[in-house]
């Protein structure tokens, strides 16, 4: 029997195991076992980014190994093989790039991905994209990618030899983002604002 989010402990601590059991309609996450209820459904301008990116980047990988997943698509920021019952993170970026194929299964994707991409909606807090850039980079997602539609501004952060993220210069309408993650793949960053 599932628990529905009205029934949940909000200052509780969870694990993957738990959340699987959860018959909710809001969007949440999990971090470090704690719940991250997530803002309501994305309006229509963070659609389109989204898709935009979708679109731009999934068409660049036909026929080459590396997969793009849209949000809502569980990322199970654990070692590969934990059990379920051990894994306290499950984030649902608005898209995932994933090159390892060991990482996926039928429920997502276990362990970090090549590149996140986060567009962000007016509800998105602070406290929210700090949580959420400590725990990429702590995981070794190697690019974070943050998308202010409003300001129509792309920023890219790429992990370091240290282990720390590096902000790139911002990427602005007519620029050109480029990743040594995807060789070859150029996006106008004006296209994805249109």
């Amino acid at each position: 029997m599932g628990k529905r989010i009205e029934e949940l402990d909000l200052s509780g601590s969870y694990t993957y195991f738990d959340y699987l059991s959860w018959e909710v309609r809001e969007r949440l996450e999990l971090i470090r076992g704690k719940i991250r209820p997530m803002s309501p459904a994305p309006n229509v301008q963070h659609q389109r980014i989204s898709g935009a990116l979708f679109r731009e980047i999934s068409w660049f990988l036909k026929a080459k190994p590396c997969q793009v997943f849209s949000a809502p698509f569980d990322v199970r920021l654990a070692a590969p093989g934990l059990p379920d019952k051990q894994v306290d993170t499950v984030v649902q970026p608005d898209l995932s790039v994933i090159c390892d194929p060991t990482k996926l299964d039928e429920r997502g994707c276990i362990g970090s991905p090549d590149i996140v991409v986060e567009v962000l909606s007016p509800g998105n807090s602070n406290r929210e994209m700090r949580e959420k850039y400590r725990l990429y980079e702590n995981n070794g997602v190697p690019e974070y990618w943050v998308v202010f539609p409003a300001e129509q501004v792309l920023q890219v952060y790429r992990l370091n030899a240290a282990g720390r993220y590096e902000a790139q210069p911002p990427y602005l309408p007519g620029d050109v983002l480029e990743t040594p993650i995807l060789p070859g793949f150029q996006l106008l960053v004006a296209e994805v604002f249109e």
